[in-house]
């Protein structure tokens, strides 16, 4: 099969077109390529590493259309490719595959996986829809590269967000800020600050600010048995004693002495328990 201009999604011989990148997904999308077959033929796939998405029109594919992400491939792989069947691959660049489809390449290598799989059913029947509605092969391709291009961007996105919030939890953890100044240290307000954290790390930075002070308070406190809770509360980063005290209870139910009795109490237990044991 060589390589052809991009033709209308329409009955004709068996040819291979190649489709060059455009500038709409630049880091995700090495290349796009259609094969289209009037009759069975022999097919010969030579291995290469990169990752594909396989996208199949006709009688062969589940409901007459379906898509797959074929991972990279050691040895040349043999098929017939039936009558009336038009493939539209989209080959990916190396190290994007965990960002368009979820999984690292290692765990697609040298498998055919169904691409509800990797991007769950309801983006995947968007994608078929939209597909299905194809007038042509340039308008497939851009579909497929768009699709593409728009989970790349989602992960792009992801990581900056993982990342802006793993720089607030570290402020909140080491600076004992509060939200409003590590927002604005961050250049970000304030809502998106707590929008982007509680997808990170799964709680508001309230609250990890909250659980923070707590375990430094209370690693204090069992540190040291001498230090009085008012100095233990200021250096925790709590306004005053009785802020450190409501938190407490808050969070533990007891009081800070209270808490820490019990904690000493169970700890002496299982002490006994390990030696009676031995």
């Amino acid at each position: 099969m060589l390589p052809t201009p991009v033709q209308p999604l329409a009955p004709r011989t068996s040819t291979r077109t190649a489709s060059t990148q455009t500038a709409s997904s630049p880091t995700s999308v090495e290349a796009l390529f259609v094969y289209e077959s009037e009759g069975d033929e022999p097919h010969v796939l030579l291995p290469r590493p990169e990752i594909h998405i396989a996208v199949r029109f006709g009688p062969a594919a589940r409901g007459g259309l379906d898509a797959h992400a074929l991972g990279g491939r050691e040895r040349v792989h043999r098929k017939v490719v039936r009558s009336g069947q038009r493939t539209l691959m989209a080959r990916l660049r190396l190290g994007t595959t965990e960002a368009v489809l979820g999984v690292p390449a290692s765990v697609l290598a040298g498998r055919v996986v169904c691409l509800e799989d990797l991007w769950g059913d309801s983006a995947t029947r968007r994608l078929l829809d939209r597909l299905a509605q194809a007038r042509n092969t340039i308008d497939a391709a851009g579909i497929v590269e768009q699709a593409i291009a728009e989970r790349f961007a989602a992960a792009a996105a992801r990581r900056q967000h993982s990342l802006l919030a793993l720089g607030a939890a570290q402020q909140l953890t080491n600076c004992h800020a509060n939200v409003s100044e590590v927002a604005v240290e961050l250049g970000v307000s304030e809502r998106h600050l707590r929008r982007i954290f509680r997808q990170a790390v799964g709680v508001s930075p309230k609250t990890f600010a909250k659980l923070t002070r707590f375990r430094r308070a209370l690693r204090a406190a069992r540190a040291d048995d001498t230090v009085g809770w008012a100095s233990i509360a200021v250096a925790a980063g709590y306004y005053d004693q009785a802020h450190l005290i409501a938190e407490f209870r808050s969070i533990a139910g007891r009081t800070p002495r209270a808490l820490l009795g019990e904690l000493r109490a169970a700890a002496s237990s299982s002490a006994t328990e390990s030696s009676l044991g031995q």
